[in-house]
């Protein structure tokens, strides 16, 4: 999944995009994982992005949104792969 990440990442650097957009990945206290993953200036932007949600319980859970122009996303330290894996089928479908 990060290599396919990579790549969708690699695609928006165009020479602008870069300096003002991008991609974060960063641990959580309670603890997990948050992904945000801009979409602004790509041919994402516009594109209908149906809210994801699971929970199970404080160490089972995932969130997958779209929020000011970015797919934002959280998970339990065991769903980064899954938030990226959810990305990815989204944007490709």
């Amino acid at each position: 999944m990060v290599e396919w990440l990579e790549k969708w990442y690699k695609k928006q650097c165009d020479g602008d995009w870069e300096h003002m957009f991008g991609v974060q990945i960063y641990t959580l206290d309670n603890p997990g994982w948050r992904v945000k993953i801009d979409i602004a200036d790509t041919e994402l932007e516009e594109k209908y992005f149906e809210e994801y949600k699971e929970y199970i319980d404080d160490n089972d859970w995932i969130m997958c949104q779209i929020k000011d122009k970015k797919f934002d996303a959280g998970g339990d330290p065991s769903k980064l792969e899954k938030i990226i894996y959810i990305f990815k089928e989204w944007a490709e479908s």
